[in-house]
């Protein structure tokens, strides 16, 4: 048996296309893998061996997803952090400069500064489910797109390609939009959240499927911290002449579009957010401001019924043994 380390060990994953580097931070040990299959595979041999108490990989637009897989399913502490967290850190103490790329070793020394804590990695079905939606939004800028050259072209040869583009792209969205039911259906979990989530006014098929792809956290966090990790939490700038204002900034890009576009709806057809944006636009709120508010307010309330939904859970599992 490993003996039970006496200090943190925070190991730091540097990923690219073609390779994995690794540093240990306690043992001082460099390592490099492939980034595939084989690679993360034996990378969960290489770090298992240090007991770690938190491994981090940066955010690379989905690079990081294997490696984080595999180390996850190992029942290893990982956590894939904002890659402007970790540069802003950096910076700070002089190990970067402007065009340089951020290497293991400082990525494990930003998780020994900020003592950071694993997170939550999806399974294999999730990140299908939230690849099936992420793939939805880039159809739909496609189309967009498209359907705005149609009004701007007059030569029929190219209204004729470019509507034969509109069509597949139709019926791209209409199998993507079929395999995200069909994905939700499959699981009792899943099909139990949609339609719960459904059940507020605002919130469509299209909204509730992006909020259990990407939001696996919801109901596992208090209110302050889901707004925050969404980014609808208004954060101080009291500085200089700057007093009172307030701003949202990071979090979860996608979420806060679908967030947006469902808080629109929710504003005009959901009692409750109808009604205190109402009130924050007679107190003289700006409408942007409002929106925002209304964005927060309809998160947390979803987060309140999913936590609920898991107690509920919990309770019939109990009684059940």
């Amino acid at each position: 048996m490993n003996p039970v380390p006496t200090t943190p060990c925070y190991v730091g994953v540097d990923v690219s296309s073609q390779r994995l580097d690794v540093f240990i931070l306690a043992a001082r040990k460099r390592y490099h893998v492939a980034n595939n299959t084989d690679g993360c595979e034996k990378l969960v041999i290489l770090i298992g061996r240090h007991q770690p108490s938190c491994i981090v990989l940066e955010g690379t637009g989905g690079l990081e997803k294997l490696a984080a897989l595999h180390l996850s399913k190992a029942g290893l502490p990982v956590a894939v952090v904002n890659p402007r967290q970790v540069r802003d850190f950096a910076k700070a103490i002089g190990k970067l400069a402007k065009t340089d790329r951020i290497d293991a070793e400082v990525l494990a020394r930003f998780a020994e500064a900020t003592k950071i804590e694993p997170r939550f990695v999806p399974d294999e079905e999730r990140m299908e489910l939230e690849e099936l939606a992420a793939r939805r939004s880039q159809l739909l800028v496609m189309l967009n797109m498209e359907q705005n050259r149609l009004l701007r072209v007059l030569a029929a040869s190219i209204r004729a390609s470019i509507q034969t583009n509109i069509e597949h792209l139709k019926r791209q969205l209409k199998q993507i939009d079929d395999e995200i039911n069909r994905k939700i259906e499959a699981s009792p979990i899943w099909r139990t959240q949609d339609n719960l989530l459904q059940s507020v006014k605002g919130i469509g098929p299209t909204t509730s499927a992006a909020l259990i792809a990407s939001l696996p956290e919801l109901g596992l966090l208090n209110r302050r911290q889901i707004a925050s990790l969404v980014g609808v939490a208004p954060f101080n700038m009291d500085s200089g002449k700057l007093h009172g204002k307030r701003s949202i900034r990071g979090g979860r890009a996608d979420i806060r579009k679908s967030l947006y576009m469902a808080t629109l709806v929710a504003c005009r057809w959901n009692p409750t957010i109808k009604a205190f944006a109402d009130r924050l636009l007679q107190a003289g709120k700006r409408k942007k401001v409002a929106i925002i508010a209304c964005m927060r307010k309809l998160l947390i309330m979803l987060n309140a019924m999913m936590k609920q939904e898991y107690a509920k859970q919990n309770l019939n599992l109990t009684r059940a043994a």
